[in-house]
């Protein structure tokens, strides 16, 4: 299987980098007619996922909106997560997850060991603890062919005072935390040719310079970009806020296309498709 850098690199060429997150908020279940139940979660993202197949090339479920169902959503889970792999989309399992050693070791085993219940192409993961607390799901994404996105620098404004503090000890002094971990994150990615497998979140509603980050540490790392849409940042402003790094991003879009409807959430993919494809070729 080639890595997921490789395969994220062919969706950029053949699909575009249009992510469509899913996230079954209550409010968004109500406006589609469906109860805020495990199951009214389960018939949205099913339905988000067909209409982002042939759309789109990956989709982002939200962890969180499942869990809160407890095992029935994970049970609904599960099936969004190998309906959407089937329908040849790429997942990204956000779900932030953060630790040391075999602790977080397990958690990459739940989400990126190949037939696993809840395998995805990819998963978000927080290095509150150090990047080099993820070695070991990093060893494991890097050997199943799966992927990483580490917080870097994100759209929450009161992430701003912790990411852009900076060190004052280590190889990364005088660099803020954001950009020693977007350091940290080349280095991992700098063996391969290709896109490398383990990215970076980096919010679209921020200043990347604010924080540190220059594009010429991202030539070789996926960026997940969140923010688009009803957050504030608009698709066809992307070269400008990520430079020379563009093509190496996955605009994730969400509450402001499934708004749309079921019946419209694949048309308003399209456009934002078409826009975006048309400002990166600028």
């Amino acid at each position: 299987m080639s890595s997921f850098g490789e395969r994220l690199e062919a969706v950029f060429r053949e699909r575009g980098h249009v992510c469509l997150g899913i996230d079954p908020h209550p409010f968004l279940l109500a406006e589609w007619g469906l109860p805020d139940t495990a199951e009214g979660a389960r018939e949205f993202s099913l339905r988000a996922v067909e209409a982002a197949a042939g759309a789109v090339g990956i989709v982002k479920p939200q962890v969180a909106f499942f869990e809160r169902f407890g095992s029935a959503g994970y049970a609904a889970l599960e099936r969004v997560l190998v309906d959407a792999r089937d329908a040849g989309l790429l997942v990204i399992a956000d779900v932030k997850r953060g630790d040391v050693g075999s602790t977080v070791a397990a958690y990459g085993q739940a989400w990126l060991t190949t037939g696993s219940p809840l395998e995805a192409d990819a998963m978000t993961v927080s290095a509150f603890q150090g990047v080099g607390s993820l070695s070991d799901v990093v060893t494991l994404a890097e050997g199943n062919d799966k992927g990483l996105f580490i917080l870097a620098a994100t759209s929450n404004p009161e992430s701003a005072e912790t990411q852009t503090a900076v060190r004052d000890r280590g190889h990364f002094a005088g660099s803020t935390v954001a950009a020693g971990i977007v350091s940290e994150v080349d280095t991992l990615n700098s063996a391969t040719d290709h896109l490398g497998s383990i990215g970076v979140v980096i919010g679209a509603t921020v200043d990347a310079a604010d924080y540190g980050i220059t594009a010429d540490q991202l030539l070789s790392t996926p960026i997940l970009a969140p923010g688009f849409g009803e957050q504030g940042a608009t698709l066809s402003h992307l070269p400008e806020l990520y430079g020379e790094a563009a093509h190496n991003v996955i605009a994730n879009v969400g509450r402001g296309v499934l708004r749309a409807g079921p019946d419209d959430v694949r048309s308003v993919l399209r456009r934002h498709v078409d826009e975006l494809t048309k400002a990166l070729v600028r």
